[in-house]
């Protein structure tokens, strides 16, 4: 279970601090426990419930009449179908409120809607990615469950998977050719799939190779396939220190073409990386350069 404290709800719900305390007080929303010092902390119950009345009371309920209600009534409420599809916020916080609850069917349930309503790609860039960040704030808070964040993960997994499945097939020959795969020891794999299913979904070929991929193996793939780009994504590895130098390894196996480091580590302040490097601080800044790349090739 986790402990909030206010500021905690208030980050991860939206709401200000002074209307969760107001809502508290007047009707009874939360039941926070109390330390020794008298700070109030919140459970993961409280923050689920936190969420499914803002995602009802940002529909344009009042607030009188939300917290009548009953969880099970809240929740049902939630899942109700709501007409503004561009409701961002309510979609986002249905979906932590789930995660939360280790609710698999409503997960899927919203995960398909918002695709239904936006398509996958707006549903992954405005909804799934805001997700994820929240639950970069729990972590940041130590409040998060590895549990919880497993069954998200896993699940938005599959639905980047099964959309790339759906995409029809693209020929190789006369096509640019993209090379994706994860560093040796690096498992965090969502924002390389998505990348994936963007370039396949606008007519590129790719050859994905996923996690743990040791650079040794790649002069060989390099060597066959002939990619115009290599994409990868550092999240965890390499080490800070060795970015520079896993750079230089691929700028060999790639000197003519383009290199592209997607994650934080990649963004370190003072790293110096070769004049074929893309960094794209944001994924919406690497679909802007997949449609804008020209295919030249890049002077060493």
């Amino acid at each position: 279970m986790g402990h909030y404290s206010i500021s905690d709800l208030e980050q991860l719900s939206g709401i200000k601090a002074h209307t969760i305390r107001m809502w508290e007080q007047r009707y009874g929303l939360l039941r926070p426990v109390r330390t020794a010092t008298n700070i109030r902390l919140y459970c993961d119950d409280d923050l689920r419930r936190l969420l499914n009345v803002a995602t009802l009371c940002g529909q344009g309920r009042r607030i009188s009449q939300v917290a009548r209600l009953n969880d099970d009534e809240i929740a049902r409420a939630v899942l109700a179908k709501c007409e503004d599809a561009h409701d961002y916020a309510r979609q986002v916080n249905a979906l932590l409120a789930a995660m939360l609850g280790m609710d698999e069917p409503a997960l899927c349930r919203l995960l398909d809607e918002a695709t239904r309503q936006l398509g996958f790609e707006k549903m992954m860039l405005h909804v799934a990615y805001p997700l994820l960040q929240r639950i970069g704030l729990m972590w940041l808070a130590g409040t998060m469950n590895l549990a919880q964040e497993h069954l998200l993960s896993h699940l938005l997994r599959q639905k980047i998977l099964a959309a790339t499945d759906a995409l029809p097939p693209i020929d190789a020959h006369g096509t640019p050719r993209w090379l994706l795969f994860l560093p040796e020891h690096e498992l965090h794999e969502l924002a390389l799939l998505f990348m994936n299913y963007a370039l396949r979904a606008r007519g590129q070929h790719t050859m994905y190779l996923g996690q743990n991929m040791p650079i040794k193996e790649l002069g060989a793939v390099c060597q066959t396939y002939q990619p115009d780009v290599l994409v990868t994504v550092l999240t965890t590895q390499p080490e800070r220190t060795r970015v520079g130098d896993f750079a230089q390894a691929l700028h060999q196996l790639c000197p003519a073409g383009r290199v592209v480091l997607y994650g934080s580590l990649a963004r370190q302040e003072g790293l110096v990386l070769p004049p074929n490097f893309v960094v794209p601080p944001l994924m919406t800044d690497f679909l802007t350069w997949i449609s804008e790349i020209n295919f030249a090739p890049v002077a060493a």
